[in-house]
């Protein structure tokens, strides 16, 4: 029988559509907090979201480093230091807890294009990465869950 929180739902579904730092980086506090609570957490990266699995060998593309700027204006590299040097989880603790805890990360193949990403670009290898598109990841929400759009 599946752990259900405080409102009855046991699974939550994140799509990361915006490409902000801070939103992005929200979106894994969320994810990894829910998963530190047995609940099923889903993932979707999409929209500029997605350049955050991007490897950054790939061209042009430096990984979390080249999402958008934080809401206060700063990059992101400058924000994520500014989170470790005030004791707050950093994007790369934060998206390794989700990973250590089953999170399913899902990219949308669509994103990816609209991105004007390659065919076959290259992902993390760190991060178990399925791509797929909106109908696989609204079939697999489980029923009954919380869904979130970031």
């Amino acid at each position: 029988m599946p752990v259900t929180g405080a409102g009855g739902t046991s699974a939550l579904s994140i799509v990361l559509f915006a490409g902000g730092f801070d939103r992005v980086h929200y979106a894994l506090v969320m994810a990894s907090a829910a998963a530190a609570t047995n609940r099923k957490v889903t993932l979707f990266f999409t929209g500029r979201a997605l350049r955050a699995l991007v490897h950054e060998t790939e061209p042009g593309v430096l990984g979390w480093h080249d999402l958008d700027p934080a809401d206060d204006g700063s990059t992101p590299v400058a924000r994520d230091r500014y989170f470790a040097t005030h004791g707050l989880a950093t994007f790369e603790e934060l998206l390794e807890a989700c990973v250590a805890m089953g999170v399913t990360v899902m990219a949308c193949e669509m994103g990816l294009r609209a991105l004007g990403l390659p065919p076959g670009v290259s992902l993390r290898p760190d991060v178990p990465v399925a791509t797929g598109g909106v109908v696989t990841f609204l079939n697999e929400a489980p029923g009954g869950g919380a869904m979130l759009f970031v």
